[in-house]
């Protein structure tokens, strides 16, 4: 019997709607947890720091943080009405409205940056509305772009999670390396040669193996956890709002990119799950759902939420799109956020045992995306367009340094490359007409090596 109970759950985690047991998808859950958590808190953590924010606030934010993201995760599994996708997607704060933050910030304070993010979030409601007259904007070629722009853009933050994290005193020591190769080579045996849940649950042990490891080599400072309070709840308004049109502008036109990385997200668990592209109602309601979701995150002192790109990937690595197992993961950063201490645990958890997880994670976004392009055809059109998107859009991002003297605006548009890359593709997808002859060439051939 035991058999064919593990055979089910098997069965169950490659079923968007199937219910495993919780023995299984609470493993498969918290892998979501451990990938996205210090993504989740490292924006509220930059922005706090810089504005001198005190520390007794800080954990509060952090705390909101945690618990909106759970929230918003499980709308956009389970949704309501037409808010929420009803796909495993999993939300977190968003890394790509930290410069314009630090940026509005700085001019007004933090409560300006959360009234832009308030009012700023109707831009991507609005998207998620008119969805499906702007559909044909979003073609695989372009959400294909955004998928391996953002991939791209994530490597170098997984190096860096891999050495011990940036700024840290033994960045790249060899005990950090030594770490993040004993997480990704367990990674690597576990998928290559095991089955059933240890194959699955793959980043999830590996990340136990090195918690493990880094515990008695002195890598996990657990004053963290002594200090965390058993129960706590977060409170709105700590800050106040405060409304400056230039920084509503600014948080607008990030939330309208950001759809673009929705999409891109959207797009890659479709793909793994269901082999198609995203539908029309599943865009709006997960772009709807981020946008209402951000909006309300702000009322209660944390920034804007975007659906994360590494646990689509995670999707790609494990094909496991159970909407349940990713639920019982959101559960838990509810829980973390109420209960101080269990959050504290995985916070104590070394950089480096992360970045050996996540490396490999975040190359899977990258392969995701060529998969997508591949749809669409690599016809002399469709090339033009991807060495722009790649040769102007990214590159640049790359050697911040080189845009030093241009104008601001056009600075604030290169030095993000997912921004970059995604409007080039967009706006050249638009500019330049397909030639039918050339598709059904395309076609033709992909055909022939079929």
């Amino acid at each position: 019997m035991t058999n064919v109970h593990t055979l089910s759950d098997q069965e169950l985690i490659y079923k968007l709607d199937g219910k495993p047991s919780l023995g299984v998808a609470i493993p498969l859950g918290m892998q979501h947890v451990l990938a996205m958590f210090i993504g989740n808190i490292a924006p509220i953590i930059i922005i706090t720091n810089l504005l001198g924010i005190p520390q007794e606030q800080k954990v509060i934010m952090l705390q909101c943080a945690m618990i909106f993201a759970g929230l918003v995760t499980l709308v956009q599994i389970y949704p309501i009405g037409p808010v929420g996708a009803r796909l495993p997607i999993v939300v977190g704060t968003s890394f790509a409205f930290v410069p314009s933050a630090i940026a509005i910030g700085k001019a007004y304070g933090i409560a300006a940056i959360l009234g832009a993010s308030l009012l700023g979030s109707l831009a991507a409601v609005l998207v998620g509305i008119f969805i499906k007259q702007l559909r044909r904007f979003f073609p695989p070629l372009v959400t294909g772009t955004v998928l391996i722009a953002i991939g791209l853009s994530l490597m170098p933050v997984g190096v860096n999670y891999f050495a011990g994290g940036v700024g840290k005193p033994d960045y790249g020591s060899p005990e950090n390396l030594m770490l993040g190769f004993i997480v990704l080579i367990t990674v690597i045996l576990l998928q290559r040669f095991t089955k059933g849940i240890l194959n699955v649950a793959a980043i999830l042990i590996a990340l136990v193996v090195g918690y493990l490891i880094a515990i008695p080599m002195g890598k996990v400072d657990f004053s963290v956890v002594a200090q965390a309070g058993w129960l706590s709840f977060p409170r709105p308004l700590m800050f106040g709002l405060e409304f400056h049109w230039d920084a509503i502008i600014k948080f607008a036109i990030v939330y309208l990119i950001v759809s673009l990385e929705i999409i891109g997200n959207l797009s890659a668990i479709t793909l793994v799950a269901e082999n198609r592209e995203a539908t029309e109602r599943e865009m709006g309601g997960a772009i709807i759902a981020d946008a209402l979701g951000s909006a309300l995150a702000a009322i209660f002192n944390i920034m804007p939420l975007n659906s994360y790109g590494q646990n689509a990937g995670i999707i790609a690595f494990t094909r496991v799109v159970n909407r349940f197992c990713v639920a019982t993961g959101a559960i838990f950063l509810i829980l973390a956020g109420i209960i101080p201490k269990v959050g504290a645990v995985v916070a104590a958890m070394p950089s480096s045992v992360l970045g050996g997880a996540v490396i490999v994670v975040f190359a899977m976004i990258t392969i995701t995306g060529m998969k997508m392009i591949a749809t669409a055809g690599l016809t002399q059109r469709n090339t033009t367009i991807l060495a722009i998107a790649f040769g102007v859009g990214l590159s640049f991002s790359f050697v911040p340094a080189a845009l030093e003297h241009m104008p601001a605006v056009l600075k604030a548009f290169l030095e993000d490359g997912v921004v970059a890359a995604g409007i080039l593709a967009l706006v050249f997808n638009v500019i330049f007409p397909e030639d039918k002859e050339e598709n059904l060439a395309a076609e033709e051939t992909a055909e022939i090596a079929h």
